[in-house]
């Protein structure tokens, strides 16, 4: 099986150094990964494209086929079957075995390319082709301007090569040509997609996630997410996942009296530890998933006012994006379900969130924040090799309890949503005791409760409820279930 690799455009009009940097680089990447599918694989850089030979097999050639199209810089792969030239019938032979199927009912031109001296011009053999395509293949018709399948053969001396399919590559840049990125990824569709933006534009991307609740099984739900996205589009480089327990940053954030403020001083902090992250990492950028406008820390002002405190590069892929943009993208690259599943919600901590904070009430409100709290962070942080995220299962899911009424009576509901949501659409009419905690206050908050106490987390999705569970029962809890309410079943 040959498979032929075209460059993505931008790469080839660069200067003639830049080029052979970028389809060295390619083919390298391309060497590594199709060779761990098939060792006996042969991978040629060719100037203009590059050559994989493997096997016919169909498993091997499957497997090879999709990891071809994740691979960042290949703008298309042309998949293709070779034979001895012999006569126009025999191409008009080997020609309709491979693509008879794919024309029938179509129009169509035919396309052939030739090199080396031979008897006939290109022209001759593709008005041939289309001669016998029209007579032997049922309701076609030539059209040489927009055809629905183009039919491409190459003449190379005394060889004949088909295209018997082309596939979409990713485009891009080959990684590394670009330079080293940490992304921040908190598992939801902007992070996750952010992060792909750079991983396709050649950046070799780690990550550094900040665990606000500390609850394992909200790593675990990052972890899987940045394992599939390392291994899917970028596995031809190891990197790092840094993962940073930031439960002390938000105790002192949460100690302040400026409640509007609070999700940029929350970024504040974040963007203070990345900037150490990367520089351990020696990354020249930190890359977020903010967009314009889509919640009150990402306007202009208050993105500002987040910036101010580092002197690395913040690189925002997304900046311009709808979110229905950013999920449609999630679908396409297949996390959309994942990132479904681990809510976006570093800014939920502000209370009426200032959407043009002050500089002073800012400084301020994070006096508590110091710098000895992010140094020790930072240097808590763990750093996992991407080889190592994966995990196959989470913890064990716990009971999910429909309705209050299914609650014992001596049972406490926990409403772990952000203050602003319990505030709006509040739990109502409970037969049992309620308390509001918020999420990112909840191991704090645990330290005063009964282990043997039989506690209802509630939260609108269920997402956050299931993963604090599992982190209350991590802690000695052992009754904790989820709590639906009649209105979302």
């Amino acid at each position: 099986m040959l498979f032929i690799l075209r460059l993505q455009a931008e790469i080839t009009v660069k200067s003639r150094s830049l080029r052979q940097r970028h389809g060295k680089a390619l083919a390298g990447n391309v060497r590594t990964l199709v060779k761990a599918i098939a060792e006996q694989s042969r991978v040629r850089w060719q100037w203009d494209h590059i050559a994989v030979e493997t096997s016919d097999h169909p498993q091997v050639a499957a497997q090879v086929r999709e990891r071809l199209v994740t691979i960042p810089g290949i703008a298309h792969i042309e998949e293709v079957v070779q034979f001895p030239l012999g006569t126009f019938d025999d191409v008009l032979e080997q020609l309709l075995v491979h693509r008879a199927a794919d024309l029938q009912g179509k129009s169509f031109a035919v396309r052939v390319r030739r090199r080396g001296t031979h008897e006939f011009t290109s022209q001759q053999l593709a008005a041939y082709l289309g001669g016998g395509i029209l007579e032997r293949v049922e309701g076609t018709r030539v059209d040489l301007r927009r055809p629905e399948v183009n039919v491409q053969l190459w003449v190379q001396d005394d060889m004949l090569s088909i295209e018997v399919q082309r596939l979409r590559g990713l485009g891009g840049f080959p990684i590394p040509t670009q330079e080293t990125v940490l992304s921040l990824i908190s598992g939801g569709f902007d992070s996750a997609v952010a992060s792909f933006q750079l991983i396709r534009r050649g950046a070799r991307t780690h990550f550094c996630f900040f665990n606000l609740g500390g609850a394992e099984a909200h790593e675990v739900a990052v972890r899987e997410i940045t394992y599939y996205l390392w291994e899917k589009y970028s596995r031809s480089h190891v990197v790092k996942f840094v993962s940073v327990d930031f439960s002390k940053v938000v105790d002192a954030i949460l100690t302040q009296d400026e409640p509007g403020v609070m999700g940029v001083v929350l970024k504040r902090a974040m963007m203070r530890a990345a900037s150490q992250v990367a520089q351990n990492l020696k990354a020249q950028a930190i890359i977020t998933g903010e967009a314009i406008g889509q919640v009150s820390s990402q306007t202009l002002s208050n993105l500002q006012l987040i910036d101010e405190v580092t002197p690395t590069l913040v690189l925002r892929p997304l900046v311009t994006m709808d979110k229905q943009q950013i999920v449609d993208i999630a679908r396409d690259i297949g996390v959309e379900d994942m990132a479904a599943a681990v809510p976006e919600y570093c800014g939920v901590i502000s209370n009426k969130p200032n959407v043009k904070c002050r500089r002073e009430v800012v400084a301020q409100a994070e006096v508590t924040v110091t710098d000895a709290l992010i140094n020790e962070a930072v240097t808590s942080a763990r750093y996992v090799d991407s080889r190592d995220l994966h995990v196959d299962v989470l913890p064990a899911a716990p009971e999910v309890v429909s309705g209050a009424n299914g609650l014992p009576a001596h049972a406490v509901v926990l409403d772990i949503r952000d203050d602003s949501e319990a505030e709006s659409m509040p739990l109502t009419d409970m037969p049992v005791p309620v308390h509001h905690v918020p999420f990112f206050r909840l191991a704090r908050f645990a330290q005063s409760l009964d282990p043997e106490g039989y506690y209802a987390l509630y939260c609108r999705q269920g997402v956050m409820s299931r993963l604090q569970a599992i982190a209350l029962r991590e802690q000695g809890f052992k009754r904790v279930v989820v709590l639906t309410t009649d209105a979302e079943e």
